[in-house]
């Protein structure tokens, strides 16, 4: 058995299926222009209204100023998650941008509310610590959650994070940083 398999044997196995569908820029830009339809059409998935809050629109407009810079940086980025079988848009996830010199890429998710304390978060977090070890260039990743954020802290517990230290962030405060080798 591997470190990794040895390092996630105490987290129960989802019995949620998800993929990724990835945002375009003119997706996202739909979505700033309150175009659910256009947004949808353009990613090839019915997007829910979740994908229109003041929060999520902050989401995409950071995420195609990136774009806009590094349009090599569209794999890394906050995708679409769908539930497989069932084709519902359950949320959103992805990386905050590429690996860095040292290596290390910060995840993020956000499971729509109708969606949440299913099983969701944790086949999510499942697929992107997969997306991360696939990738050589990857070695540590990332999460940062508010102390506050109960449901957070629950998912990551068992898939090997250790809290590393803390900052502040102007959009959401107070974070505790986790890491885990990739």
């Amino acid at each position: 058995m591997t470190d990794k398999a040895e390092r996630r044997t105490s987290v129960p196995p989802s019995t949620k299926s998800v993929r990724f569908v990835e945002l375009s820029s003119t997706a996202m830009n739909a979505l700033l222009k309150d175009d659910l339809a256009q947004a949808g059409a353009e990613a090839g998935v019915a997007l829910p209204e979740f994908f229109l809050t003041d929060r999520a629109k902050w989401v995409w407009r950071y995420r195609v100023g990136q774009l806009d810079a590094d349009p090599g940086c569209a794999g890394w980025l906050t995708q679409a998650v769908v539930a497989e079988p069932e084709g519902a848009v359950v949320g959103y996830a992805g990386f905050h941008g590429p690996p860095d010199d040292a290596g290390m890429v910060e995840l993020g998710y956000t499971v729509v509310p109708a969606h949440r304390r299913q099983g969701y978060a944790r086949a999510i977090l499942t697929a992107l610590l997969e997306r991360a070890a696939a990738e050589a260039r990857v070695r540590i990743v990332r999460a940062t959650i508010s102390p506050d954020n109960t449901a957070s802290l629950a998912t990551i517990a068992g898939f090997g994070f250790v809290e590393v230290g803390e900052q502040w962030d102007d959009e959401d405060g107070l974070e505790l940083i986790f890491e885990v080798p990739a």
